[in-house]
């Protein structure tokens, strides 16, 4: 059987633009000689339509959709994701051929964890479906489906499903394309059934979909794989007989089918009039899967090219201080738009160093990027004189550092309400696990970029990208001691922890949810565990007050972690 998977980057809401879409990926399929082509999970509203799904409207707009693109299946069978409004709410996938929709698919695992709130708008469905296309058997899943073993696909391949196939839109996070991809190749041999992964590709919000695509015989074996981080249309020819031989020799599985009590119903018995199985045809192209580091990197320039540009951003601008994050984030930025669509400010008070105002100037201008200077001495000298009388009799101290941060976050933010520039925040994961950040000064902005980046992983990919020929960041910038400079002498281990201890603490506190005592086990000092962990509760407050960012760890905060403000329990 020849197959399409059309790793497609939809958009959330854009129903007619995921119907162009979606016709423009089925009609290069059938062009290409497939029989059947996959289209991701959800595909229609793209994923996750969140709240978009209580609105009638939009599940009458999906299924008209999926009314109009059932035209276009002609000579090939098409399995499109939408929501579909059968009584309760589905995730469903259709089956489209012969010009009409033959069939509807339900998923029937919703994963409730993590990012995922399916519960909140699905019903489950009550199990597996089998569509017959040009005398082969395939089962149909949707995403967690395939994630948990056993039914629906043990019971599809039970009732003789040779080919099972699988919708999905699966979040990236660090190292899950290669755990997901072992994964799919072990539900490929429980069930001596060749499976064919369509994974949705693009940035939504804080999410980023890598796509990955893959298609695996019945031993696990890989037969084709999409590349990560962008569309792509992947052919694959797979010997669906093969899965059929392997179950003869294998008494385990016919023992298994023949005692199955499950009835899987069949949906359709379709003909595509098509040449199947051909033995010199190729299976499919292999693409190279990218190292942990190398993904983390496409992830996050994915995720702000989609943030800007599906949201109607002609270009970004952001606070170039002459330090590490804002040095990473003006990579990304450049990566991702262009140098032509990007702008930086420096803004130097009297504690800015010359050496971190001549950083910032060299990594402008090796960036080729516009650079503006806007010192706020001047503004930080009329505050103070406000402020002198009701201030008088007190030093110098948290409140002038957290003005200069502030004056800061009013300049980058009447440029953006001047020109409709996206101001881009430049803080790391650690400072906001910490709440070593000022509201409405640093974190004040439209998105942030590398907000579930730990800063010892800031320095890991400041040094990655300049591996590469332009060597954009200034060695300086990499080896200085960080600092926010906004005292004399300021440097953040004055205030944190070093970053190589910081980071293993918030690792095990935050993404693994260890309490107190399980880190002392681990060999940390219990007072700089009591003193982490207070700083973290107590930061609460203003993590929910941050903009978006993009999800590259476990656990990100936001959608993913998810803490009351108003709490007592500590450690």
């Amino acid at each position: 059987m020849r197959i399409a998977l059309a790793q497609i980057n939809p958009i959330v809401g854009d129903l007619v633009g995921n119907e162009r879409l979606v016709r423009e990926r089925l009609a290069q399929a059938r062009d290409a000689g497939a029989q059947l082509a996959l289209f991701p999970e959800l595909a229609i509203t793209g994923y996750p339509p969140e709240d978009l799904l209580l609105k009638e409207h939009v599940l009458a707009d999906a299924r008209a959709a999926i009314e109009r693109l059932a035209a276009d299946a002609v000579g090939i069978v098409a399995i499109v994701g939408f929501p579909e409004r059968a009584g309760d709410v589905f995730n469903a996938a259709a089956v489209l051929a012969d010009g009409a929709l033959v069939g509807v698919y339900r998923k029937t695992r919703l994963p409730n964890y993590g990012v995922f709130d399916e519960h909140r708008y699905f019903q489950r469905g009550r199990g597996g479906a089998i569509v017959n296309v040009d005398g082969v058997a395939v089962g149909l899943t949707i995403c967690e489906d395939l994630w948990v073993p056993g039914p629906p696909e043990s019971d599809e391949a039970l009732a003789g499903a040779r080919l099972i196939v699988n919708l999905s839109a699966s979040p990236y996070q660090a190292g899950k394309a290669l755990a997901r991809e072992q994964m799919i190749a072990q539900r490929a041999r429980d069930n001596v059934a060749a499976i064919a992964f369509c994974a949705q590709v693009g940035g939504q919000d804080e999410l980023v979909f890598d796509g990955g695509s893959v298609v695996v015989d019945h031993t696990g074996a890989v037969l084709a794989r999409a590349p990560q981080f962008e569309q792509a249309l992947l052919l694959c020819t797979v010997d669906a007989g093969a899965a059929g031989a392997a179950r003869l020799r294998d008494t385990r599985h016919r023992t298994l089918a023949f005692e199955s009590r499950v009835e899987v119903p069949l949906l359709a018995d379709l003909r595509t009039g098509r040449p199947g199985y051909a033995a010199d045809a190729p299976a499919g192209e292999i693409a190279p899967m990218r190292d942990e580091l190398e993904e983390i990197w496409a992830a996050l320039v994915l995720g702000t090219r989609d943030y800007v540009e599906k949201n109607g951003f002609e270009r970004v601008v952001l606070g170039l201080s002459g330090g590490i994050d804002s040095a990473l984030v003006a990579c990304l930025a450049v990566d991702a738009l262009g140098p032509e669509r990007v702008v930086f400010v420096t803004m130097p008070s009297g504690f800015t160093s010359t050496g971190t105002r001549a950083d910032a100037g060299e990594l402008a201008e090796r960036l080729g990027v516009e650079l503006h200077e806007l010192p706020i001495g001047p503004v930080m000298e009329a505050y103070g004189a406000q402020l002198a009388d009701v201030m008088a009799g007190r030093k110098p101290g948290l409140p002038e550092e957290n003005l200069q941060a502030r004056i800061r976050g009013n300049d980058l933010m009447a440029l953006s309400n001047a020109f409709g520039w996206l101001v881009l925040t430049t803080g790391n994961k650690s400072e906001m696990s910490v709440g070593y950040t000022t509201l409405y000064g640093d974190s004040a902005g439209g998105f942030a970029v590398i907000k579930d980046v730990p800063k010892t992983l800031v320095y890991r990919l400041a040094r990655l990208r300049n591996t590469r020929a332009d060597t954009p960041i200034p060695e300086t910038i990499i080896t200085r001691a960080p600092s926010a400079e906004l005292r004399p002498g300021q440097r953040d281990e004055d205030s944190l922890p070093p970053y190589e201890l910081l980071d293993p603490i918030l690792e095990g506190y935050v993404e693994e949810d260890l309490g107190r005592e399980q880190l002392v086990a681990r060999g940390f000092d219990p007072q700089v565990v009591d003193r982490v962990i207070r700083l973290v509760d107590l930061a609460e407050y203003k993590r929910r007050q941050q903009p978006p960012g993009i999800k590259v760890t476990g656990k990100a905060f936001g959608r993913d972690r998810r803490m009351p403000i108003t709490n007592r329990y500590r450690g």
